[in-house]
């Protein structure tokens, strides 16, 4: 049984043709590949050693994680007979996704005017560091870049340490899932139209978005936020406070919970303290408070203090290692870690969706193709003969 066999989902009818490299894209594009596209991942021949970067080994976490449930095929797309098998793929296929240099595209003739004349039903999505136009659209996209630029290492981290980026790829894994979001939401107005049209989004705008309130108190009021450390911004008392085996986190902003934290502590009496009385003289001295808070919660485990907090009705939580996320009850039941199994590395797991629906469950269907391994199965369904998918593979199209 091939690849295609086994494809199911609510997105099974749609074919996309996966360009795209490193994180944002290949984010983009596991989305769709996860709820049952056909992707095709095209990477160039072996041979041409052309720098097809995909970010760490093939076999490593990373990869595997980005790149499940998709078949890969090789095309030289700097060769005329490369283009042209291209071209034949984009006449049946629903989606193109690229993360390419702007201009690359015009070069290989793959822009969406072109496509467009090859298949008025084509969605083409895009990734770019900044946009496809503009002062920077030439400068080389890289996540921490924006992260820095997109305003986030500016809030992020204890006041005065200097900026700090985020743990995590937060403007690839947004573009990315912005663009599959921007994606789904051109096939469903095709569906009215019958036209497919080009959806646009660069790390730079993912990050400003990602931002959200803390953007708009600035377009809104002109605040400039600064970093806060672990203290939520504007909600305090919100943050990480000690006890005698670690940290919690709790989340107590406005009166109702405020009271409930303080009762959960037995410390009724900062409830009455004039500094503490609203939720503004809360967030005025919050310094103070979380000094004050913070020698009440070191009296207590995490596990007591978790328990005695939930009890009252206020918000808190551990704070975990990966190790200790993995673990957790909760996110077991979830099942986040979803099981794959791979032909080298065995029986394996990596990170699940997020979302689920109710009458498509979600699974790992295939681990991620070795280069060009359906390269045959996609010319066969093409129109090739052997003696031709032999013929171009001599000459490195395929």
């Amino acid at each position: 049984m091939n690849a295609t066999a086994k494809r199911t989902g609510p997105l099974a009818r749609f074919r996309v043709l996966d360009l795209t490299r490193v994180r944002s894209g290949p984010t983009c594009v596991r989305q769709l590949a996860d709820w049952g596209a056909d992707v095709i991942k095209i990477e160039s021949p072996p041979k041409l050693e052309l720098g097809d970067a995909f970010g760490g080994s093939r076999l490593g976490p990373d990869f595997q994680n980005l790149h499940r449930n998709k078949r890969g095929m090789t095309l030289n797309l700097k060769d005329p007979e490369g283009l042209e098998i291209f071209r034949k793929l984009v006449e049946s296929a629903d989606v193109v996704v690229e993360n390419f240099r702007p201009d690359v595209k015009d070069r290989l003739g793959i822009d969406y005017a072109s496509l467009r004349k090859m298949n008025k039903r084509i969605v083409l999505g895009s990734i770019s560091g900044f946009g496809q136009d503009g002062p920077y659209a030439k400068r080389p996209g890289f996540d921490q870049i924006t992260q820095g630029m997109g305003g986030l290492m500016a809030i992020t981290g204890i006041p005065g340490q200097g900026p700090v980026r985020a743990g995590i790829a937060v403007s690839d894994s947004s573009a990315g899932l912005f663009l599959a979001l921007g994606i789904l939401t051109a096939l469903l107005e095709r569906e009215e139209t019958g036209e497919g049209q080009w959806v646009d989004v660069s790390l730079l705008g993912a990050m400003i978005a990602m931002l959200d309130f803390q953007a708009a108190r600035y377009l809104m009021k002109g605040e400039v936020p600064e970093q806060t450390g672990n203290d939520h911004p504007t909600s305090i008392p919100t943050g990480v406070f000690p006890v005698s085996d670690g940290y919690v986190n709790i989340a107590a902003a406005g009166q109702m919970m405020w009271e409930r934290l303080c009762k959960g502590l037995d410390a009724e009496a900062l409830m009455t303290r004039p500094e503490y009385l609203t939720s503004e003289l809360r967030s005025k001295n919050r310094a103070a408070l979380n000094v004050d808070l913070g020698e009440i919660t070191r009296r207590f485990t995490s596990k007591d203090l978790i328990a005695r907090l939930e009890k009252g009705g206020v918000a808190c939580g551990p704070i975990y290692t990966m190790d200790q996320v993995f673990a957790d009850p909760q996110v077991k039941h979830l099942g986040m870690a979803a099981p794959m199994h791979h032909p080298k590395l065995g029986d394996t797991a990596l990170v699940a969706q997020p979302f689920k629906l109710s009458r498509h469950p979600f699974r790992i269907r295939t681990a991620p193709p070795e280069v060009g391994e359906h390269t045959d199965e996609i010319m066969r369904e093409l129109g090739y003969t052997a003696a031709q998918i032999e013929a171009y593979k001599a000459k490195i199209v395929i």
